[in-house]
């Protein structure tokens, strides 16, 4: 068979664009992906316990975006799930974001929304030009808070110094005048409910798409006929690692399954100062799943394992340009995703650069996106 496109990755990038180019566009579609599972870093399974994790670390689905949120509420109805994280400092337990229920508690204070404006003012350090992760923060709420949240959990998981981190990682973490713990303030905040592999195999499922696991697509591109291919991996290695490896953080997962309901007040605590992890998670907290045994993560950042997190640092951003140059001489080749783009997108974030390819690739296709069944999140 000649397949219109081999689309290289089953993560969300590859699969979106799967779906609607076999659904909408009648295209033949051949899906590889290295690994022996789709869904990609959101894959999720049922352990030896019977107890529903992610393979990969929690992973939460929100978004501000409607049309992502009903795309994919043809694949899978929803839990209601919105996602609050504790912060171990000081020997307390304290919500973040950072708001004012943080600081009151931290400090023992009873402080409004003014009151907390005018501490941040306080405290907060005047930096005439913005250059690094450490400036964004120290700028916003001072250097104590720096210290107690972000210095030591930067340094755990990038492995260098918040001073020579690009200033966009912290720049988006805000910082909360009001009441509000949810970790995420976005319009749709849901889980799948039978969980993310089930929402992928929904999506997988025309007859239009074949898909190849545990396969290397580099065995196979010059052996199976196709017209155009999308590539959701590592772009250094498509391109042989021409001008070099681009850095990546990696993550090791210690999973332990314990004989008790509950194990932490919320799904997810971090840990920016003691303790070699950065945060545990509690997956039936974002599951929703009853089981009279919990299983938890424990996640331990390091450089080597599975690419996660591209490193934002300015001479990284310059050998990615270098690569981008290249991107001419593969014609009929599309670059798409995290590892593609070498850029750290939220799963939403993804879904719609995928839907926004698609627009381009198919222009006599108007993109038919399902408004209607599905839509409202099962209470």
């Amino acid at each position: 068979m000649k397949y219109d496109y081999l689309i290289v990755g089953a993560g969300f990038a590859g699969s979106v664009l799967a779906e609607r180019l076999a659904s909408i566009a009648d295209k033949k579609v051949l899906l590889i992906d290295k690994r022996n599972h789709i869904g990609g870093n959101t894959y999720d399974y049922y352990n030896e316990d019977g107890i529903l994790v992610h393979k990969y670390g929690p992973h939460i689905f929100h978004t501000n975006s409607k049309d992502v949120f009903v795309y994919l509420s043809e694949f899978t109805e929803w839990r209601p799930y919105e996602h609050r994280v504790l912060a171990s400092v000081d020997g307390q337990m304290v919500p973040i974001p950072i708001n004012l229920n943080t600081i009151n508690q931290l400090y023992g204070l009873n402080l409004s929304a003014k009151g907390l404006k005018e501490f941040f003012e306080e405290h907060a350090v005047k930096i005439p030009q913005i250059k690094n992760s450490e400036d964004v923060v120290v700028s916003k709420v001072g250097r104590e808070l720096f210290e107690k949240f972000f210095l030591g959990y930067t340094r755990k998981q990038w492995g260098i110094d918040p001073k020579d981190l690009d200033a966009s990682v912290t720049a988006r973490l805000p910082v909360r005048f009001n009441k509000d713990n949810r970790y995420f303030t976005d319009t749709y905040q849901a889980m799948p409910l039978n969980g993310f592999t089930a929402l992928f195999n929904n999506m997988l499922s025309h007859p239009n798409i074949h898909l190849m696991l545990n396969t290397d697509y580099k065995d196979v591109v010059n052996i199976i006929p196709h017209k155009k291919m999308i590539y959701t991996g590592p772009i250094d290695e498509f391109f042989e690692y021409e001008y070099g490896k681009l850095p990546y953080r990696s993550i090791d997962f210690k999973f332990q399954t314990l004989e008790i309901d509950k194990y932490q007040e919320t799904a997810t605590v971090n840990f920016p100062n003691e303790h070699l992890y950065t945060r545990v998670t509690e997956f039936k907290q974002l599951t929703g799943q009853q089981h009279h045994q919990t299983t938890i993560v424990f996640e331990y950042p390091n450089d080597d394992g599975d690419p996660y997190y591209p490193v934002p640092k300015p001479e990284n951003t310059e050998l990615l340009n270098k690569y981008r140059t290249l991107i001419p001489e593969v014609p009929n080749t599309y670059f798409v995703g995290r590892l593609a783009t070498y850029r750290y997108y939220n799963m939403d974030q993804v879904i719609a650069q995928a839907l926004a390819l698609f627009k381009k690739l198919t222009p006599a296709h108007e993109e038919k996106l399902p408004y209607g069944e599905r839509f409202q999140i099962n209470a």
